[in-house]
Parts: C-alpha cells; structure tokens; sequence
C-alpha cells in the first residue's frame, strides 16, 4: 500500500485494553474506531490522556519491524505515572503492538515508497468526574495509519520562527507525552502556518534565554566543528529518535555529540540545522526568523548523511549492529 502525507486513515482493526476495579484487562481486537464516553470523563473534563508514536516499516526483504518500541512503552508509563494513570504492563503493550501489526499487514507500505504504519498507542481516563480528581476507569488503545512524509513539499528545508508563546512550564508536564502539551501548541503553529513558517520554535518559559523545542518535533544542530549539538532540558520530550541519533552519531558515524544548554544568541553559530521526531524522521531547516534576524542554514551533509543512517537501518538496508528493530513475526 501506498501512502501520502501524514494523515489518519481508518484501518480495519485497533487494539484495546481496559481499566477497571484496579486492573487492566486483557488486550484484544476490535472493528470499532470510535469510543463512548460519559460527557464527565475525565479525559474531556481534565485532559486526563497521555499518547507515544511509533512506526513499523517493511524491509527490503519482507520481514515487519518496529523501531525500539520497548524505548516508547518506557516513555508512556513515565507519562501515565506524571498524568495518574495506572501504568501498563510490558507483556500487554507488546500484546497489542503484535496483534495491531499482523490483523493490518497489507496496509504497511513497502519500503520502496518510502512509507510506514504509523502507530499512536494512547491512554485515556475513561470514568465521570465532576470535581477535580483523577478518573477510575481508563482505556488504553493503539491503532495504525499508513503515513508518508511529515513535513510536505520541504524538499529546500522548512522555515521555523522563534515564537513569544510558552510550550511548558517549569517543573511542568513538558518532559511527558501529555495531550494537553500538544493542545497548547495548535494556536501558535496554526499562526506560524498563517505566516508562511512550518513551526514555532519555543524557549525556556522561565528566562526566555534558552532553545528548547518545537510544538511537535526536537530540534538538532550542527556546529562549525561538525560537532551535532542538542538543547539541553528539563522541560523537552526526551525524543526516541534525537537519542538514537546521538548514540547512532558516537557509535556508528564517528561524529561528535553534545548535549547543553543552547542559547537563542547562538542560532547564528551553528551551520546546519534539523527537526527529528518519529513524525518528522530529520527534516533539515533553512532558516530560523528570531524577531527580525533571519539565520539561515545551509545543506553541507551532516544532516543528510545522519538521516540517512537511521533510515537505512528502520528500512533494513543497513545491518541493524545497534539491536534497534523489534521484528514482528508474520
């Protein structure tokens, strides 16, 4: 199957467990796409819901893999315990992870289309709640859509503007996969859009000083030294896919990494510079605007040759050394 664009597409059958009298249920399949709910539950009162991506690819040689979805059932339970939600044990969420891939194999893009089966595993607080508590019921679903590109048409790299909105708080939830992060940030990236840029990079809502991230992707750069250079925070996502590209950097391609504090004064020093994401993969950027400054970037291979790496190795057209592909038995 064929995809195109990062869109929803309705696949014939979704995983699901359930929360109920202290314990989750076992996982199974099921037809229906859509979820009954009290008009008082706590995800729609309180936003009571956490969400991971992941993607499962087609190799070259025929065999269904994930890219290190035990790193994502890690990340959820941190954002389950953050949001008071019951975590989810290993064996379930793999459970459903097996039984989602194999009852929708035919709609997992061949390799040779550049696509993926894109998968959200998410959890909701599914009970009433009236005053400010957490739900007694909760769901946890995971579904797949086949999805392309993230970022369309950006063949020349996206512009980015530094934004006056906050992403997280100090001390907040910006550190966990919450839905409600996402949900702050869909009136300035919908301005951002409006004004011509792909998205917001935010700073530190504390000093306003330092480089944080965008509303749905990590930001990376290059320096002069070809060393790669990440934000440093308590407030990010730690991205699955910025700490592979690190660890895919000092142990594969020889190239320097380093983790720190990013000011917003040195976007100017750095030479190249990439969103990564699951979504986003490494997009390069060709221009950050910083109220009337334009730093702009140019393609000099560093980016491209990283992108290129950990494609090859999701695609299973490099050796995966690292033990990073989690292969589902057809």
């Amino acid at each position: 199957m064929k995809a195109s664009g990062f869109n929803y597409v309705k696949l014939p059958k979704r995983a699901v467990a359930y929360y109920k009298n202290g314990a989750w249920g076992k996982p199974h399949l099921t037809r229906k796409a859509t979820i009954d709910l009290s008009e008082s539950a706590g995800v729609l009162q309180y936003a009571q819901s956490v969400f991971e991506g992941m993607k499962i690819y087609r190799t070259k040689d025929n065999r269904i893999v994930c890219f290190r979805p035990e790193l994502n059932f890690l990340r959820l339970n941190d954002s389950c315990e953050r949001m008071m939600i019951p975590t989810l044990k290993k064996e379930d969420f793999f459970e459903c992870l097996n039984l989602l891939a194999k009852a929708n194999l035919k709609y997992i893009p061949e390799s040779s289309d550049g696509g993926s089966l894109y998968i959200r595993p998410f959890v909701f607080g599914s009970s009433a709640v009236l005053g400010l508590k957490s739900s007694d019921e909760f769901e946890f679903r995971m579904f797949g859509s086949p999805v392309g590109p993230y970022f369309q048409g950006k063949a020349e790299g996206l512009a980015l503007r530094v934004t006056d909105y906050d992403r997280a708080a100090p001390h907040g939830t910006g550190h966990i996969k919450a839905s409600l992060n996402y949900a702050m940030s869909l009136y300035p990236v919908s301005e951002a859009h409006r004004l011509g840029f792909a998205e917001n990079v935010y700073l530190d809502a504390a000093t306003r000083t330092y480089i944080e991230e965008t509303g749905g992707a990590n930001i990376i750069f290059v320096d002069k030294n070809g060393t790669v250079v990440t934000p440093k925070s308590e407030s990010i996502l730690p991205s699955i896919t910025r700490r592979s590209i690190l660890e895919l950097c000092e142990k594969v391609l020889g190239i320097k990494t380093e983790e720190r504090k990013i000011k917003v004064d040195e976007l100017g020093d750095f030479v190249e510079c990439g969103l990564c994401g699951t979504a986003a993969v490494i997009s390069p950027v060709a221009s950050i605007l910083n109220g009337e400054t334009k730093i702009e970037y140019k393609e000099n291979g560093a980016i491209q040759k990283i992108r290129k790496a950990l494609t090859d190795i999701q695609k299973g057209e490099a050796e995966d050394t690292l033990n990073w592909l989690y292969e589902i038995k057809q």
